[in-house]
């Protein structure tokens, strides 16, 4: 313990070295950022100014939306100034903001995507119950209690990993500071902290989506009792979208974090994360716009207002 140094920065590898494909990763990345932006800003901006959307599930959405726009923060500005700097370093205190950030809003929304499917459960289920059952008040500790919940556990995954003695090397073979990369560093026994992130990848991730498949059972046991082809189809296009999401953010977490630590592969687990961390906040604005017609409305009618003042 004597010969121990104390790491004050940690050195990102990132995704490649060589400038050529640095720069067009920076112009690509530039590109996801802007479009992932725009797309949940104008998510929420529709469901604030059309009073239609002034209803629990687009208030779960409008949650969604906020998630993915911090996410996205939390990981693409580090990703581009580290594809623009050679030097591509992140201090202690900036890699442990990251963990607590990142991971506190994945919990976050890991809670509201259940949070959702039991909305459309009960929206579906028991419609006459609907508006009495998913008032107001619930909504909000509903959404409330997500955030409280994900940013708690965050708490916990960042004192557990930054507490731990790194004496070196201090390179991290990913684009940002990612757990199980990070205990890769620690010189000292980290099966029990590794044992903790397994336990909280089961908590947050088996437990709600459990949640989700046996509420889209009931979902669609009770579709299927609908004797109308058109209210079926109706009921069934209200969570299309969701469960799509679902598939997407779930499946890409669960193989990243639930998997055995010998089967892990930097260059796999760069790849997954891409795809959990940015490229699904950046698809579920298009899922929600382009399959919902409560939202492609309301964009219409934004639009149409913003021609009269034009035109005017």
């Amino acid at each position: 313990m004597a010969n121990q140094t104390t790491v004050t920065e940690f050195f990102l590898l990132g995704l490649t070295s060589g400038p050529k494909t640095r720069f067009v990763l920076f112009g690509m990345f530039v590109i996801v950022y802007g479009i992932t932006l725009m797309g949940n800003v104008v998510i929420l901006m529709l469901i604030w100014l059309d009073s239609q959307l002034h209803t629990p599930m687009y208030f779960f959405l409008s949650n969604l939306s906020f998630v993915d726009i911090w996410y996205i923060i939390s990981i693409i500005p580090q990703l581009l100034t580290n594809l623009w700097i050679p030097k591509k370093t992140i201090s202690f205190a900036g890699c442990g903001a990251q963990i607590y950030f990142f991971f506190g809003l994945a919990i976050t929304e890991c809670v509201l995507l259940a949070v959702m499917a039991y909305d459309r459960f009960v929206a579906i289920c028991y419609p006459l119950r609907y508006t009495l059952i998913m008032n107001q008040k619930v909504c909000i500790k509903l959404a409330l209690a997500a955030w409280l919940f994900g940013f708690f556990l965050a708490m916990v995954h960042v004192v557990n990993t930054l507490q731990m003695p790194y004496c070196g090397p201090n390179v991290i073979n990913h684009f940002y500071c990612d757990i199980l990369v990070l205990l890769k560093l620690v010189c000292a026994d980290t099966h029990l902290n590794e044992m903790i992130v397994f336990v909280i990848a089961v908590l947050i991730l088996l437990c709600p989506f459990s949640f989700i498949l046996i509420t889209y059972v009931h979902i669609l046991i009770t579709i299927l009792k609908i004797h109308s082809t058109q209210g079926r189809r109706k009921a069934f296009s209200t969570c299309v979208s969701h469960m799509t999401v679902v598939a997407l953010f779930y499946g890409s977490a669960m193989f990243m974090y639930m998997r055995p630590g010998s089967s892990h592969s930097p260059d796999q687990d760069k790849m997954v994360s891409l795809f959990y961390s940015i490229v699904t906040p950046m698809f579920n604005p298009m899922i929600y716009s382009l399959r919902n017609k409560d939202v492609k409305g309301a964009l219409v009618k934004v639009l149409q207002r913003c021609n009269v003042c034009h035109g005017t």
